[in-house]
Order: C-alpha cells, then structure tokens, then sequence
C-alpha cells in the first residue's frame, strides 16, 4: 500500500478514535459535561494523540531500517566477481536498486510482461533494451547476479511493504481503543493530552540537534578515516593541491592551504563591497529616509537575498567577468587573463551579501534608544554627527556581529565561487586570477572518478570539517556579540 494512502488511512481511524473517545466520556458523565474531568474534546484528543502517533512513528522508523535491512540482505547475494576493479559494493547494490525500480516502472507501463521479470532465465540484452526504451536509468547491461539481486529486492520490498501495513494499522486501532476505553469521567484526559503534546514539542526541538549531532559525527568519522590514509601534517601545511585520481596518498599533494587562501581571499573582496554599500544603505534607511521611501526602498533591496546563488553565478560569469576583462584585460590595462577572476567572484558575492548587511545594520540601528539622538540634539549637534558620535558607536556591536554572519554566509559559498572564480588552488595575491575555494572543492572531490574510500575522496570531509569549524567559529563569536548588544539596549 503506498505510504498516503496508509497515513490516510490511519488519519481516519484515529479521527474515528477521537469521536468515539469523546462520545464515551460524555455518555459516562451521562451528557452532564459537569460530571467530566476535563472537556470533552480532550478525551477525543487523548484517543487521536494514542493511535496516530505511534502507528505514524512505526511507519517512519519502518520506513527508515528497511532500505538498511533489504541492502544488507541483498549484498550478501552479490559475487566478488561481479564488483568490477576500482568499484565497490556501493555501486553494484546502486545498479541493483536501478534495475528493481526500473522493472517494477516498466511492468506497471505495460512495457515489460511481468513473467518475464519474475523468470530466472531471461534474455538480458532484450531485458536491458526494453528498460532503455521504456525511459528507465539502467546505466550498463544488466548481468544474470544483478538482475537476480533485483528480483530479490523487489519481492522483499513488498513483503517488507505488506508488514509494514499491517504493523501500522494494527498500531493505530489499537491506539484508538486504548484512548476510547480510558474515556471516562474520572479519567484526567487534559493532564494526558497536555503531557503529549509536550513530549511532542521536545520531540520536534529535538531535530535540529540530534541533525546537527549526526552531520558532526559524520564529519568526524570520515575525516578520522582520511587522516589514517593521508598525512595530517600534509594536509594542514602543504602548500599544493594536486589530486590524482590515478593512485592513492603519495600520488597525490593535498595540502589545504591554498584553499583557505582562495577562501579567505574571495570572502575578504565580497566583504570590501557588501559592509560599505549595506552599511551606508542601512544609516540612510534608518536615519534619512522619509517612511514612504523606506516602505519602498527596503523590500527592493532584501529581494537580492533571494536571488538564487547559481543566479549570481551566471551573473558573475556573463557580466562582471566580461566587463573586468575589458578594464583589466589585454585590452585594456593588461592585469587580468581570463573572465574567472578573485575579483568576478568577490564583487558578485559582494552584491548577494549587501541586503544580509544592510538589513542587519538597519534593525540594529534602529534599535539604538530615540533618547539617545534626542540627547545629542540637545547638545547642539547635527543628525550627521549624531550618527557618527553616537548612534554607530552605540550599534557598534550589533553592526560587528552583522559583518560576521555575513562573513561565515561568505565563506560557505559555492556556485558562485565555481562560476565566477575559476578552479585553480594557487597562493597568489592577484585579485585578477583565477582562484578557488574549499566548498568548490568539497563538490569536485565528491564528484571525481575516485573510489569513494580514496583519500582524494575522502579528503572531501575533512575540509568539510576544516569549513564547518571555520563558519562555528565565526557564528558563535556573532552571536555571542549579537547578544551583548541586546542585553544593554533592551
């Protein structure tokens, strides 16, 4: 049964719960609503909560162990001789899965009889050309051993399906008549209900750690692996970085400071161009801007927070490349080679970080006591040094904290980076070569023909690693700075 139609249904039963859980209470209180306990809708809520909450919580655990339980089952099945030289199991269960939904699809298109999906002896050229023709992803020609390990996940993701369905409903009616059979009048149905839902809160709080928990741990097993492969020493000092996808460790040089240079660099000429614009826009919305102005002028200048980055991007490559190579090209003052650039990037992530600024700075300034500007206007001093003397300095802080985030939004940057900047890893002060950076890298390690347990794929995690300490760092020492600034001017 597909998983809506489950959660439809299991939305029914406990909606039949939580009619039947209020009818019983009110029938045991003899339709007094004075002889209950709690109000009624809090019995039915009480048999709702009880049936559709754990019946949806088996589904999604179901959901989450059985692709791990079938894989595993699956992989067992596979020969050695079928794991071709550089690959691992990882990829053949891949074509595996492929091949199962690629049959199961062509089946229910009419396009493949299904007792030839099921027959153990089938032309395989003939089957892999109709999965082709029905539009299916079959990536090589399917072998006798894949095509077996496909069959087999197949009818073990319906049977696993088929025992999911009945766990789950079997759950939920069991939930609803738990909940209707404890309605009665002297049961404290609110304190329970209440009680849930705080259990449900916590639940939902807890998300955002326990994810952030499982991207750390991640992180930190895969570079731990790295660091048994590959020198840490090299990683953290050498200064080249030369991937080779042909060998392993020594046949490569992946040194991480070139990187950060390129990083630091683009980050640095993005912040040059965002923290004056934004800042300056923010005193003028704040502080000169007549309200109709402001009303109109801020919402355009927060659309550019949400332009998509890869719009940058091609911005970046189809624009600001050109125009600075006609300025600083062979044409012109003969400093810059290319259109990817330090300079095409930074300006173009410049532009995208100026509304993080200005509407930070805006609200931060804003913030600053009225009493304060009236004070300094009572001394004789103009709105311009008003803001110098007294309203920056007080939002100082605030402004600081802004410029951090805004860094760490900075260095997490990808498209525009691949785009704009180029994919050279030098250490070089030209702001008019081409450069990259760490998130750039992370995307084409992951994506380069080396087996996955290379450390020139690994290597991917730890600058991860090496990133997420850096944009850590910057975030609590903002945040931190954010926070001082609140307390003394709340």
């Amino acid at each position: 049964m597909p998983v809506l139609w489950l959660t439809l249904i299991v939305v029914a039963i406990s909606t039949a719960g939580f009619v039947m859980g209020r009818g019983r209470a009110m029938a045991s209180a003899d339709g007094n609503i004075r002889n209950l306990h709690s109000l009624p809708v809090y019995y039915g809520a009480n048999a709702l909560m009880k049936s559709v909450v754990p019946a949806l919580g088996v589904m999604v655990l179901w959901l989450l162990a059985q692709p791990l339980f079938i894989d595993s089952r699956i992989a067992q099945m596979i020969p050695e001789a079928e794991i071709a030289e550089g690959a691992n199991i990882g990829l053949v269960m891949s074509e595996v899965r492929r091949t199962a939904t690629g049959i199961e699809n062509a089946v229910r298109a009419g396009a493949l009889d299904p007792t030839i999906a099921q027959a153990a002896n089938v032309d395989l050229a003939a089957i892999t050309q109709s999965l082709k023709e029905a539009g299916q992803v079959v990536t090589s020609q399917i072998t006798q051993p894949v095509l077996e390990a496909a069959q087999s996940y197949s009818a073990m993701a319906q049977t696993s399906n088929l025992l999911m369905t009945i766990a789950v409903l079997l759950v939920a009616i069991s939930g609803a008549a738990w909940g209707v059979m404890e309605s009665a009048k002297t049961f404290r149905a609110r304190n329970t209900v209440e009680q849930g839902i705080l259990a449900l809160l916590i639940a939902a709080a807890s998300v955002a750690i326990l994810t952030t928990i499982g991207i750390v741990l991640s992180l930190i097993f895969n570079t731990v692996e790295f660091f048994r492969l590959y020198p840490a020493a090299d990683f953290f000092f050498l200064l080249e970085w030369a991937p080779s996808f042909s060998g392993r460790g020594g046949a490569s040089s992946l040194g991480i400071l070139p990187l950060l240079w390129g990083t630091i660099y683009i980050s640095l000429v993005a912040l040059l161009v965002a923290v004056p614009i934004g800042l300056f826009a923010a005193i003028y919305l704040s502080e000169y801007a007549t309200p109709r102005v402001r009303s109109i002028a801020k919402p355009l200048l927060e659309i550019l927070a949400g332009i998509p980055t890869i719009v940058y991007g091609l911005f970046a490559l189809l624009t600001i490349g050109p125009i600075l190579l006609t300025v600083f090209g062979d044409d012109g003052l003969g400093w810059m080679q290319g259109q990817r650039a330090v300079m095409t990037a930074g300006l173009a992530m410049g532009i995208m970080l100026i509304p993080f600024v200005s509407s930070l700075s805006d609200d931060i300034i804003n913030a600053v006591p009225q009493a304060m500007r009236d004070g300094s206007y009572g001394l004789g001093a103009t709105k311009s040094e008003t803001i110098k003397q007294v309203v920056l300095p007080a939002a100082l802080p605030g402004i600081v904290g802004a410029i951090l985030l805004a860094a760490s939004r900075a260095i997490g940057e990808t498209m525009i980076v691949v785009l704009g900047a180029g994919a050279a890893a030098r250490l070089s002060m030209n702001p008019f070569e081409a450069m990259t950076t760490v998130t750039a890298k992370i995307v084409s390690q992951l994506t380069g023909d080396s087996d996955f347990a290379s450390p020139e794929a690994l290597v991917a995690f730890a600058l991860g690693m090496t990133l997420f300490v850096m944009t850590l760092g910057l975030n609590v020492f903002a945040l931190y700075i954010v926070r001082k600034y609140r307390e003394q001017y709340e």
